[in-house]
């Protein structure tokens, strides 16, 4: 007797493809709005997600939603989304960027700050379910947009010669401006942990992530420390998956001294809505 497929509606090949642990999506070029932002993921990274995680029709959210990439993959997917943005500036660019593609589905810009995503939700007249069936996000890797880490070709320096955002905004409530990094990890893990109560129960939630370097070359592992922080009765650990990207630019890192790796990858942490108590 053939096995119902309650979680998505793939195919038993298209599934067992998307478990590998690694997988590569460059990003398409971006719209002349959308390139100010200074850390935004591909849809098509998003869409995978979705497409595994949910069936159509379903409500996604994303409480870092930045330019609004996660609610044109929703689109694109036949599903709904909800996002929540902490910058006005950002929030009308994915208004713009939903309004070019002109959805059918309910695609919700919220300007607010997810570190009250709990009160957000208790809205009034918001017009958006109580609980989703799948969260997926990529918050600030910390203050790491704060400062170029010294490359004469990096990232940061090009963004500044061409008078583009090199930081998210300048707002405290801005978790990429908190210096301290214990202070930015429980930040972090209490909005994921107010996202828990909106989830459904046994759904699932997708962060994407990297570890990170600093000026002299230490390395901090916030995906893993996040990872452990939220692995508890709430949430469970359910796996991670590389995303790479094998057409960025290599930086000219260390040489002739030092190792220091050219970092093309991120971690989509997968974690999985515990409704058992230990």
């Amino acid at each position: 007797m053939k096995q119902k497929n309650k979680l998505n509606n793939l195919t038993g090949k298209e599934w067992i493809k998307s478990t590998k642990s690694w997988f590569i999506v460059n990003p398409k070029r971006r719209s002349k709005d959308s390139v100010n932002h200074p850390g935004k993921f591909p849809e098509e990274l998003v869409e995978k997600y979705i497409n595994f995680f949910t069936k159509k029709n379903a409500y996604v959210l994303d409480p870092f939603l930045g330019v609004g990439s996660t609610l044109i993959a929703c689109e694109n997917t036949q599903r709904n989304g909800i996002g929540i943005e902490l910058s006005k500036e950002f929030a009308d660019i994915a208004r713009s960027e939903l309004k070019k593609i002109k959805p059918k589905k309910n695609q919700k810009v919220i300007v607010g700050d997810s570190s009250n995503i709990d009160k957000i939700f208790k809205r009034k007249n918001i017009n958006i379910p109580k609980k989703v069936d799948f969260i997926i996000t990529s918050p600030p890797y910390w203050n790491m947009l704060g400062e170029s880490r010294g490359n004469v070709k990096s990232t940061h320096k090009k963004r500044e010669e061409k008078g583009l955002k090199t930081t998210y905004s300048e707002n405290t409530k801005d978790l990429g401006n908190v210096v301290d990094y214990d202070e930015f990890l429980d930040g972090l893990a209490d909005i994921f942990e107010k996202c828990y109560e909106l989830l459904k129960d046994k759904k699932y939630m997708v962060v994407v992530l990297q570890n990170l370097r600093n000026k002299k070359g230490r390395i901090t592992t916030l995906a893993w420390d996040l990872a452990k922080k939220l692995d508890s009765e709430k949430f469970i650990f359910a796996g991670e998956q590389l995303w790479l990207q094998d057409n960025k630019q290599l930086g000219i890192w260390g040489y002739p001294n030092i190792f220091v790796s050219n970092v093309h990858h991120h971690y989509c942490l997968v974690f999985y809505k515990n409704t058992e108590k230990k």
